[in-house]
């Protein structure tokens, strides 16, 4: 069926219609009559769906910051953040020896390298028949188990296509008159043409995909972790996932569509980091030109201050010199962004005209600083903001190979089509960052589209404006989208500055100081918390705010519920480079649940000695009854669904529409 993402705005415009139909409803309702072109299928869709409305709802995963850390990530999905571990003890525990449950285990968390494996070990043709026969019929019994939360029609969406007729017979065995021959015949006709391994792996990837109904992704799939490009092409092939869009998303968003700043701060941080095999080999952009910058105009500069923090093949004296140079062609590009966008009332942050090169210092708000790195060979004093002959010539060739990079573009296209700036879930709002406020609790507006918009219709504007960069690539869209990696008022950000110069160049920490937003303070109180939910159209009474951006910090003993008990931040440091823990928020039918999760040794770890992060468990909320479909926001959905198929059913039967017209038409 057709259905409106904007499920109170379809809700509403769907119902109170026993009138004549205009012709612009006509239009829409022909559209719904190709899929039901008579009564009685309309009647059947609407019984259908009167039932699924029973059915508990599917239990939603939510993670942020994963900060491209790829394997930790591919674990986390594969053992379902711990909650597919007890299911499997539950079931299957009884009836397995140890050994045998964790062999069992390890293949459902992991069954594309572990039949990888079998294939080369399991070579005795009988031995493989009884593996197969046993291993099937346990994956079978777990898939029924999982299988039987959904709608069949949602299930048959999650299994494989080749398969899905298989698996829709497989539902219903055991039964009194399909015996243990039924998995047997299908066990010998695929190992008969070497495929039984085959329906194992494929097998595990549903259970997988079967007990997680919907994976949200808080933000933040770059920078820091090793690999966003293998975060992201995992995430594609989980089956029903969501993102909310995250400052280091946009920022890489903006670095593909073309924006100069952009391009140079993701270059830098991926050299800070020495995450450099996400882009020469995971997005095919070479750092050829860098390097020759590095080695020519900065061929004698020491770089202590910009040493990568990780070591690799490429020389970490030359790493550094290519750091600054990107970090000093990112500060040229920013000084005539923020001089162009005078509105964001920002030109106290361009600071390279501040330096005083012949007395060695700088001033910031007011103070005069000394630097401790006073090399700038690419800076002129007359005209600090000027790219060099030689820094435009890597300019246009990072910024040919940003653009131009097919897998980049396809991932950002993914991330867009699939993303949002929040969402709404089970009475649970969802959103990186923040809401910037004043210590007050007002809502602090933005400039976006020369309207200044606060609260909801911010969030809004931006997701339009997002959307409409991806194809139009205006300079104002670019540029904006550099604010919300880093203004004080982006609802991405949430402090008052991003002290990335006086971090790199002033010895003093007293200007390294970044300010949060009252925000990060303001979801400890109740009344607070209470009115962002309303702004956002959240029951105030059961509603919970759920936001990432900024790491609980553990080790110091704070917590990621707030004090009001209304809020929860679920960064936990997912990254190794940022802590290692990392939460995932997991909304069931009768609760609300938040796992953390430890540091994950390898994928080999997992696979030979049976290595899996257990996570830590927290209630966080607790429901008087499991939730059924109808009290979700997909159920308000399939309320509208049903109002206008009966609509559909009024117009059959006052000969509005005819039944069975489409089928006779030739369009």
């Amino acid at each position: 069926m057709v259905t409106a993402e904007n499920h109170d705005d379809q809700a509403q415009a769907c119902r109170g219609q026993n009138h004549k139909p205009s012709r612009y409803e006509l239009t829409q309702l022909r559209a719904l009559a190709r899929q039901f072109p008579n009564i009685d299928s309309a009647l059947a869709e609407i019984a259908r769906l009167s039932a699924v409305l029973t059915l508990p709802k599917g239990t939603v995963h939510v993670i942020s910051d994963v900060h491209g850390e790829d394997k930790k990530l591919r674990h986390v999905i594969n053992n379902a953040s711990g909650t597919l571990r007890p299911l499997v003890e539950r079931l299957f525990r009884e009836r397995m020896d140890p050994r045998e449950f964790q062999e069992f285990l390890t293949l459902i968390f992991y069954p594309a390298e572990v039949t990888r494996r079998l294939e080369q070990t399991l070579t005795d043709r009988e031995e493989l028949r009884t593996f197969a026969r046993r291993t099937l019929r346990y994956q079978f019994d777990l898939v029924r188990v999982l299988a039987a939360r959904y709608s069949l029609k949602r299930a048959m969406q999650v299994f494989p296509r080749e398969y899905a007729d298989l698996f829709a017979e497989m539902l219903h065995e055991p039964t009194a008159d399909r015996r243990t021959e039924f998995v047997e015949a299908i066990v010998d006709e695929l190992l008969l043409r070497g495929r039984a391994l085959h329906l194992i792996h494929i097998t595990g990837r549903l259970i997988r995909n079967l007990a997680i109904y919907e994976l949200i992704i808080g933000g933040d799939c770059w920078d820091r972790g090793p690999r966003g490009d293998r975060v992201v092409d995992y995430l594609r092939e989980q089956p029903q996932v969501s993102f909310i869009w995250g400052n280091h998303d946009i920022a890489w968003l903006g670095a593909n569509l073309g924006h100069d700043a952009l391009i140079c701060h993701v270059l830098r941080v991926s050299l800070r980091y020495r995450r450099l095999g996400q882009l020469d080999e995971g997005y095919s952009i070479p750092l050829t030109p860098i390097e020759h910058l590095a080695r020519t105009i900065y061929a004698d500069d020491p770089a202590v201050h910009f040493m990568p923090k990780a070591s690799g093949m490429r020389p970490n004296l030359l790493v550094a010199r290519m750091q600054k140079a990107m970090a000093i062609m990112q500060f040229k590009l920013e000084g005539p962004m923020l001089a162009r966008n005078p509105e964001w009332d920002l030109d106290h942050r361009r600071l390279l005209h501040s330096i005083d090169h012949r007395n060695g210092t700088i001033q910031v708000d007011g103070v005069t600083y000394e630097l401790r790195d006073t090399l700038f060979p690419t800076i002129d004093p007359a005209d600090p903001y000027k790219l060099t002959d030689e820094e435009q010539l890597c300019m246009n060739r990072m910024r040919h190979s940003f653009v131009s990079s097919q897998k980049l573009s396809e991932h950002m296209r993914y991330i867009v089509a699939n993303g949002s700036m929040y969402l709404r879930r089970d009475n649970h709002l969802i959103f990186h960052g923040c809401i910037p406020s004043d210590t007050a609790g007002n809502f602090l507006p933005m400039p976006v589209d020369g309207q200044w918009l606060s609260g909801r219709a911010m969030f809004d504007a931006i997701e339009n404006l997002v959307a409409r960069a991806l194809e139009d690539r205006r300079e104002k869209d670019l540029d904006l989208m550099w604010y919300l990696w880093s203004g004080p008022r982006s609802p991405l950000f949430g402090k008052d500055r991003i002290a990335t110069l006086e971090r790199d160049f002033i010895a003093d920490k007293t200007p390294h100081h970044e300010t949060k937003d009252p925000y990060f303070s303001l979801i400890h109180e109740p009344w607070f918390c209470e009115k962002v939910l309303a702004e956002f159209g959240v029951d105030t009474d059961r509603g919970l705010i759920v936001n990432g951006h900024v790491p609980v910090k553990i080790e110091n003993g704070e917590s990621p519920l707030k004090r009001s008990g209304k809020a929860i931040t679920i960064d936990g440091a997912f990254s190794e480079a940022y802590g290692d823990h990392g939460y995932t928020l997991v909304l069931e039918a009768d609760r609300t649940i938040l796992a953390k999760h430890h540091h994950f040794e390898s994928v080999d770890a997992a696979i030979r000695q049976g290595v899996d992060i257990v996570p830590s468990v927290s209630v966080i909320r607790e429901w008087d009854r499991p939730r059924r479909m109808s009290d979700t926001e997909r159920g308000e959905q399939f309320r509208c669904d049903i109002e206008m198929l009966e609509r559909l059913i009024e117009l059959y039967r006052n000969n509005y529409l005819r039944q069975d017209e489409w089928r006779q038409s030739v369009s």
